[in-house]
């Protein structure tokens, strides 16, 4: 177990960020894309000529996600700055111990309540210190968090939802608004290739189409992004939340055939699965999955530290995690692809690309955490961040002006 988080520990070494001094230039504006589960060797894989000049022309990274490797928590993540233990959103589904019931990504009812996301997402942090911001579908967008939501934004639930070639026409209409009314920071969230990885896997036919898509879309709205009279001035950074690996049926654990009913409070089955035990009940869990191959149980206080994942009182007593490309669940999930699993997988891994005035030109940065997002984010608008468990450390060696500035 040991060996599975050493090589990358020095990354998530947690650090407080408090700056008495910004950097960046209040200038120019920042894009940043979400294209769901857009795994790091995507571009390798698959055919990326758009991604590849990016990456020419500008920064490319590997990021990590935080665990577990899901949308909502590392959408969140994102946004935030904090690890999913400390941003609130444990899981895609989790369990509300004080309300007694199960939150869900599915279930508008705890979806849209703004009691559950904790921290303060950048647009916040940006809006507080005079800065507009506009949000296309990004998790927490729409919900009135801290009273607040980012100055234009779209509604997940208003249907229909704009199209992909929407959203980017949405993009450049908000970056082509006049000065005074014009957003310094857009964010844009894409669902694909998610749902693509998970229905034929990450090297499908199927998957490959949707990838040569969503690249062909960024250089199309990178090549808009420049014929705009401020497109000198404006970054492009797209990323992911997390990546997609192989799974199969065969390699399947049935929750019911270890743990009893009578032990448990309540069972949320997903990747990793929350356990709540009943009293006195943790150690006849705990000894039931001993010696089970392909899976990890632990205490709730005793997982690695190197997950940051544990003390939310959001999450049981015993976390079980699957290792890669196995399902520990209720049932089968009949599909080709999962996430969920350990950042330190490649396969959870997920690309970074970054272009624009701020930005090296063909820098291949060092590996990084997707905690360091809203950091890289404060810096390049100017602001004050809030407390995170991102480090600018990680992220600074990708910007022109990181010696002269900081």
């Amino acid at each position: 177990m040991k060996k599975l988080f050493i090589s990358l520990s020095f990354l998530f070494t947690l650090g407080c960020i408090a700056f008495a001094q910004t950097s960046g230039n209040r200038d120019n504006y920042t894009v940043i894309v979400s294209l769901d589960a857009f795994r790091w060797d995507y571009p390798q894989i698959h055919y990326t000529p758009c991604l590849d000049e990016m990456a020419r022309e500008g920064v490319q990274a590997v990021m990590l996600p935080s665990y577990p490797a899901s949308t909502f928590p590392n959408h969140y993540t994102l946004a935030t700055g904090l690890v999913p233990d400390h941003n609130g959103i444990v899981n895609n589904t989790f369990w509300d111990v004080v309300n007694q019931r199960a939150y869900s990504m599915g279930d508008s009812l705890t979806r849209n309540n703004p009691s559950y996301y904790l921290g303060e997402p950048i647009w916040i942090t940006a809006q507080k210190q005079g800065i507009k911001t506009g949000n296309v579908y990004w998790v927490g967008s729409d919900i009135s968090i801290k009273r607040e939501v980012p100055t234009y934004h779209k509604v997940w639930a208003d249907i229909p939802r704009l199209t992909f070639s929407e959203r980017v026409d949405e993009v450049v209409r908000l970056l082509g608004m006049p000065d005074e009314e014009r957003p310094r920071l857009v964010m844009v969230y894409f669902e694909e290739p998610d749902h693509s990885g998970h229905a034929y896997g990450p090297y499908g036919e199927e998957t490959r189409q949707v990838v040569a898509s969503l690249d062909s879309l960024m250089g199309s709205l990178w090549q808009r992004i420049r014929t705009l009279p401020i497109g000198d001035r404006v970054n492009l950074i797209v990323t992911a939340d997390h990546g997609m690996t192989e799974i199969s049926d065969e390699r399947f654990i049935r929750v019911g055939d270890y743990i009893k009913p009578e032990w448990c409070e309540k069972v949320i089955a997903v990747n990793p699965t929350s356990i709540f035990t009943k009293e006195g009940c943790r150690d006849s869990v705990l000894l039931a999955l001993k010696g089970v191959e392909h899976i990890y149980a632990w205490k709730k206080e005793e997982v690695p530290a190197e997950l940051m994942y544990g003390r939310s009182d959001r999450l049981g007593d015993v976390i079980v995690a699957p290792e890669l490309g196995w399902q520990f669940a209720d049932k089968p999930r009949h599909l080709k692809g999962a996430h969920g699993y350990f950042p330190q997988s490649p396969d959870m891994q997920v690309m970074f690309r970054a272009c624009g005035p701020d930005f090296k030109k063909g820098y291949e940065a060092a590996a990084f955490i997707n905690t360091d997002i809203y950091t890289l984010l404060s810096h390049l608008l100017g602001i004050v961040p809030e407390p995170t468990d991102g480090r600018w450390e990680r992220v600074k060696d990708m910007l022109q002006w990181q010696e002269s500035r900081m």
